[in-house]
């Protein structure tokens, strides 16, 4: 059993519904959430799967969902928030039914995460590996024949209408959880995960800010990507990149008077640059032992960015083995609660090896 100090978290949802499942998710606009409505059943299976696997912590089917990208795949906005909505409730049919089959776990040992992804995970092609958002959320849209940016470099007014309007995003797909109790009350963390560029850590912080006075509070945590192991964002376009600790220092300021997450941490990333990533999020923390750290890297062999595809895993693979070291490792320095488990390609199997090398 692990301590109250260390939560075991599930894995990839998407990539487990598609290699375990064999449901075909990939390239449409809903990704996991296309689940919700087809096969809710087999959602709830999967969900069960992690459970069986060791994990206390479900992270919902909703990293893709929101009214923009039920819109594309033809869904009107009550359809889209039925069906948000009811994410989080097959998670909790999935954890009342694993306590009723296992008596010694209650409900209140399992955890369930509402999963946010950023803005660019409604986009097509997906960017919230890459952070290339169109106006006003971003300053230009993805292009096969131009330069690609995240940064407005000068254009201060340009930034602002950015983070406005990612503000709006991200408040208006909480409010559908938030404005339904029933719903609200079965979450127990709030999960804004991948983040691609700085601002849009500043527009989850002061999306969470306007929610503060018509919610009952739940511990929340952001997480951000580091594909190659750097952060897609760049000060200037074609400028460098920002270091994960000015991002984890976005996450965590107070200079500016923004809710601060209960949690910063790191998913949708390779094993092998979690280390020095971390080493760098603990340069900010400065053991300031307020935080939770959440890590979810991503398993396999990582995500080839010129393929978009994920590579198979090396025979030497210790992806568990590797990860519980780090864990354990970081257990002692500067946080009071570490949330960890896999990302994309980590399966009910990965889960359970990582339980067993904890």
């Amino acid at each position: 059993m692990l301590e109250d100090t260390m939560l075991l978290s599930d894995g990839g949802l998407g990539t487990t519904l598609e290699d375990r499942f064999h449901l075909p998710i990939s390239h449409t606009p809903l990704w996991s959430a296309r689940i919700i409505l087809d096969a809710p059943d087999t959602l709830q299976q999967a969900h069960l799967a992690f459970l069986e696997a060791g994990s206390r912590v479900l992270l919902t089917a909703t990293y893709r969902a929101a009214f923009e990208s039920f819109d594309r795949a033809g869904y009107s906005h009550e359809i889209a928030t039925e069906a948000m909505r009811n994410a989080v409730h097959i998670a909790d049919k999935a954890r009342r039914q694993f306590c009723n089959e296992h008596l010694d776990v209650s409900p209140k040992d399992i955890n369930i995460a509402l999963s946010l992804g950023p803005f660019g995970a409604i986009l097509a092609p997906m960017q919230d590996f890459g952070g290339i958002y169109p106006p006003p959320y971003g300053p230009r849209a993805y292009s096969d024949s131009e330069e690609n940016m995240t940064s407005f470099g000068d254009d201060i007014e340009g930034k602002n209408n950015s983070i406005k309007a990612l503000t709006r995003f991200h408040e208006d797909r909480i409010r559908v959880f938030t404005s339904d109790k029933e719903t609200w009350d079965k979450v127990d963390f709030v999960a804004f995960e991948t983040v691609p560029v700085v601002r849009e850590v500043e527009a989850i912080r002061q999306a969470m800010n306007h929610m503060k006075e018509s919610i009952s509070p739940k511990p929340w945590w952001i997480t951000a990507t580091f594909p190659e192991g750097k952060y897609p964002d760049t000060r200037q376009p074609g400028g460098h990149h920002f270091t994960a600790s000015e991002v984890a220092n976005a996450m965590i300021r107070s200079d500016d008077n923004m809710p601060v997450p209960n949690g910063i941490g790191i998913n949708c990333t390779a094993l092998r640059f979690i280390p020095e990533l971390l080493r760098e999020f603990e340069r900010v923390v400065d053991g300031n032992k307020r935080r939770f750290l959440v890590l979810h890297p991503n398993g396999g062999g990582g995500f080839d960015l010129s393929t978009q595809a994920f590579q198979e895993p090396g025979e030497s693979d210790r992806w568990a083995e590797d990860l519980a070291c780090i864990v354990k490792e970081a257990k002692g320095r500067a946080w009071n609660k570490i949330i960890f488990g896999g990302c994309c390609k980590t399966g009910p199997g990965d889960i359970r090896a990582l339980g067993a090398a904890m």
